[in-house]
């Protein structure tokens, strides 16, 4: 691992970036697969487009979160990330970033999202805390349980019932049906991203759904892709969404064959690629539902 010069101060400079970097701020993927599933739950919840106000606080909130999620994610590894290839050079193991300034960071973070929360309503002030509860115990879920994608999943999901409480004050049987489709997904493409690191994570005793599917990993991501496609069939179903809608889908359903394409031989920067090529897949569900209200607002 790494270790910090003890004759070269860090300046100020390298410390921001070393924050920057620990938020992930140049790498927004999480920032869209964390935003599409909020989109989805606030366009159905409002019928269209929902207030500017909510819309602001929710994409606010989303990078807040996210960010912080990254932050205490390697908070939590940060005895890890030094022998992981992929993970060495990050702001704590590198010597940047000290463990008690992440979670200062991190809780400067979450108080800045509470605090644009305190902007909707009771229901969903109270809501935000089972996401801050999830968002804080996933990174640590990998020592315990090799499920911690499920764990993700719960987290990523939580922002569709707070905005349907936030639009609504009500959460509606059928939005559970977007969560579960958001869980079912995003425990799809994490295993992807866990393939990646699969070999790392054998080595130092971290555990995955990559590492327990083992060599059913293809077979269950592709499962799980189209039982998310099911979902939101139902939920179409249910909601009696049109024809674009379900164009999103089937254009979301390709990108699912794509992944499996990348995934097939399970190289590391092909997995990758997978999981990138994910936020593709919610920004087409996202449009298929937009595209819908959209057009019935013309009628």
């Amino acid at each position: 691992m790494a270790s910090p010069s003890t004759s070269t101060p860090i300046s100020t400079k390298e410390k921001l970036i070393g924050y920057s970097r620990l938020m992930r701020v140049e790498k927004p993927i999480g920032i869209y697969l964390l935003l599409w599933p909020a989109y989805w739950a606030l366009w159905i919840a409002a019928e269209g487009v929902p207030s500017y106000d909510i819309l602001i606080i929710f994409t606010l909130g989303v990078f807040l979160t996210r960010s912080a999620g990254c932050v205490i994610n390697d908070f939590a590894d940060r005895k890890i990330d030094g022998h992981v290839k992929r993970t060495a050079q990050r702001p704590i193991p590198a010597g940047i970033v000290t463990a008690k300034e992440a979670l200062v960071l991190f809780a400067g973070l979450m108080l800045i999202a509470f605090i644009a929360v305190l902007f909707t309503n009771l229901t969903t002030i109270l809501l935000s805390g089972g996401g801050l509860l999830l968002a804080a115990c996933y990174p640590f879920m990998k020592r315990y349980t090799h499920l911690p994608q499920v764990v993700l999943g719960a987290a990523f999901a939580w922002s569709v019932p707070m905005a349907f409480t936030a639009v609504n004050e009500t959460v509606p049987s059928y939005a559970w049906l977007i969560y579960i489709a958001t869980l079912l997904w995003t425990v799809a493409y994490d295993t992807m991203y866990a393939m990646v690191d699969r070999d790392d994570d054998l080595k130092i005793g971290v555990k995955s759904t990559a590492i327990l599917f083992g060599d059913a990993d293809k077979v269950i991501i592709g499962v799980l892709q189209a039982s998310t496609l099911l979902t939101f069939v139902l939920l179409g179903m249910k909601l009696q969404l049109g024809w674009i809608y379900y164009v999103g889908l089937v254009v979301a359903g390709g990108l699912f064959v794509y992944q499996q394409l990348l995934i097939r031989d399970r190289e590391r920067d092909a997995c990758f690629k997978a999981f990138l090529n994910n936020h593709y897949a919610g920004l087409a569900i996202f449009i298929g539902l937009a595209g819908h209200y959209a057009a019935l607002d013309l009628l």
